[in-house]
């Protein structure tokens, strides 16, 4: 199968207005004829839910929390981009276009990330209208700060909050046409199959989370909005309820995955303090504006209290190595330098995996209120975790898994290798490339919601028209008695069972992170793929998993994403052992330059890997889409 990535014709800043003009219409009567299946609640879902609803489609909304306003995308802190110039400093749509061409090394299609571009100016005019308390200057100009990977200010932020204040703002959208009838809600489901019909992507099959009724429904397109992969690693920032189900599941129906090795590390996380941790939280990266990172010059002085060590014997190793950014390095660059320094014996902390990020400059200079109005209710929360004071004491943190640039792979209009299958925000994996530059998540999620969707699913419908489809067709008996099928398989093998479903999770993370983490190896790679398939061959006979699947049962949940974290992980690290470069978040230890800086090899890897699931014993197989840089012409990658 080729891959059509469907980009317009033309110069690269009219590809979408070209797009727009040339689309096929639903006009606003026929649009009540369809009906959209929206699966998930976040920013990419909510704002799509609404935004389909307010032009006329019927759309139905599934969230596996208890409500709509509990998905992950709130936790998301440090801010949105915009191409706005509001700091008149030189920013432009095509600034923030090439920073993220660039920030993601090189392996993102162009047309896709310019118009994210040109839409992040629109995302923030519509968040103000709807409320989302932005920042702003003594003026009433909205704020603006600085983030990794740019030189310029363009991050807009509701202090620490930025994520739920947006979900908020989508929310109240989403929930004023569920109240006209519009949108119908279906909390507490998980989707665990989508219906194929014709090649055809026409319903799913959901669980009822609290009742275990297992459920059909039909609709004209189907759109997943359900996040990223990084629960894989057992231990990350994301929250415990992300997984990778939906879009494993839709994987297994011909929706190919995309560049799966992508996985982000954050640079500011509160280290691990024990095995009893499930969930690591994050410190924004918008800490980095201020504070300032550095480590003991002298192993000898690691026991020293760190407002007991002397300038001169501190390392601001970021501000060293890498001047023309300093702490402002994305993310990848940072993570790697903070493990570098702890591997070198130079880490703070017990367990010497931590470097300090210290804000004792920016408060002589600034004042304490001025840092506790941009930062407060992180320093408080940090407080409370680790019991220390961060405007006393440095903070200490360590990179920790946060986001996933991979995911099903989609072309121009967001549409995945099925037809009808649409994948927008963590869960494609479009716009970032191999790595993805801070507060551009809430960014894409917004724009694939806002502002893209709307017009490419209304191109996809006008082209196929309405057919009516019943729930009781053979193809959606099919696929519930396949997920019936899964379920009662899991619950045998429980029956003789040994093990928890959380053992094999966390050994399962233990060697992800061991061998598909921060920096990977050849020998590494190839010994993950010994240990997946074995530990996923145990947990098949050996899982424990109490209860029935008709009633409230976490561990059966669990148990099915870990079903698919196990085959996930195994192809997470195959496409990291065959793609023998250094780009992102993606760093091979044998592709680096003798600064111990990434090496990219363009050559031979300026694809995406796009994997084709050939079935429960067969190979994936790898089709790639070549990208084509005729304006962001690829350069090696440096911040210094």
């Amino acid at each position: 199968m080729k891959l059509d990535a469907k980009s317009p014709e033309g110069p690269l800043a009219r590809k979408w207005e070209k797009y727009r003009g040339e689309m096929k219409l639903v006009n606003p009567a026929n649009k009540r004829k369809y009906t959209v299946l929206v699966v998930g609640t976040g920013l990419a879902g909510s704002s799509a839910a609404a935004s389909l609803a307010e032009l006329g489609y019927n759309v139905k909304s599934f969230c596996i929390q208890d409500s709509a306003r509990r998905a992950h995308s709130i936790a998301a802190q440090g801010g949105i981009n915009a191409a706005k110039n509001y700091s008149n400093d030189g920013d432009s749509i095509w600034r923030l276009f090439y920073d993220t061409i660039k920030g993601g090394d090189y392996r993102a299609r162009e047309a896709n990330v310019y118009r994210l571009a040109q839409e992040s100016v629109n995302i923030i005019d519509q968040c103000v209208a709807q409320g989302v308390p932005f920042a702003r200057e003594y003026s009433g100009e909205l704020a603006n700060r600085s983030f990794g990977g740019a030189q310029v200010s363009r991050t807009f932020y509701a202090r620490g909050q930025t994520g739920q204040q947006l979900l908020l703002g989508a929310y109240s959208a989403l929930m004023r046409q569920a109240d006209l009838g519009h949108v119908e809600m279906f909390p507490r489901r998980e989707l665990l199959d989508v219906v194929l019909i014709g090649g055809r992507a026409r319903g799913i099959i959901t669980r009822d989370l609290v009742t275990g009724k297992i459920e059909r429904h039909a609709g004209d397109a189907v759109l997943l909005c359900t996040g990223g992969y990084g629960r894989v690693y057992f231990l990350s920032t994301n929250a415990m309820n992300s997984n990778a189900t939906a879009i494993w599941r839709a994987h297994k129906r011909g929706a190919f995955f995309g560049n799966p090795c992508y996985v982000q590390i954050h640079p500011t996380c509160i280290p691990v303090s024990g095995d009893h941790q499930s969930k690591l939280t994050l410190m924004s990266e918008s800490l980095r504006n201020d504070g300032r990172v550095w480590v003991p010059k002298k192993k000898e002085d690691l026991k020293k209290h760190p407002n007991e060590i002397p300038e001169d014997d501190r390392d601001y190793f970021l501000e060293r190595k890498y001047p023309s950014f300093g702490n402002l390095v994305p993310r990848d660059v940072a993570s790697r330098n903070n493990k570098e320094v702890c591997d070198e014996g130079r880490g703070v902390g017990a367990s010497g995996r931590a470097v300090y990020l210290d804000f004792r400059d920016v408060i002589k200079r600034d004042g304490v209120k001025s840092i506790a109005e941009k930062y407060g209710n992180l320093f408080q929360m940090y407080e409370q975790i680790t019991g220390e004071n961060p405007y006393e004491v440095p903070m200490r943190i360590y990179p920790a898994v946060h986001y996933t640039m991979g995911g099903l792979w989609v072309d121009y209009n967001l549409m995945t290798t099925v037809p009808g299958l649409f994948a927008m925000g963590e869960a494609n994996f479009s716009d970032h490339g191999a790595n993805r530059l801070g507060a551009s998540a809430l960014m894409q999620g917004l724009a694939d919601g806002y502002f893209v969707i709307p017009s490419t699913l209304g191109n996809f419908l006008g082209t196929v028209g309405p057919s009516k489809v019943s729930t009781d067709a053979p193809e959606f008996k099919a696929a519930e008695d396949a997920v019936r099928l899964g379920i009662a398989k899991l619950l045998k093998v429980s029956e003789k069972g040994k093990k928890t479903v959380t053992e094999f999770f966390r050994e399962l993370g233990l060697v992800m992170w061991e061998y598909v983490g921060m920096a990977r190896s050849e020998e590494g790679l190839k010994r993950a793929l010994k240990t997946i398939p074995a530990l996923r061959e145990e947990f098949w006979r050996n899982v424990r998993i109490p209860g029935t699947g008709e009633e409230f049962n976490k561990e059966l949940e669990m148990a099915g994403r870990v079903a698919d974290f196990l085959e996930l992980g195994e192809l997470m690290a195959k496409d990291a052992l065959h793609r023998k470069e250094s780009c992102g978040g993606h760093f091979r230890v044998e592709s680096q330059h003798p600064d111990g800086e990434a090496k990219r090899d363009d050559a031979n890897f300026s694809y995406v890997a796009a994997w084709e699931w050939k079935g429960e014993n067969a190979e994936h197989v790898l089709h790639k889409e070549e990208l084509n840089f005729e304006n962001a012409h690829p350069t090696t990658r440096s911040y210094k």
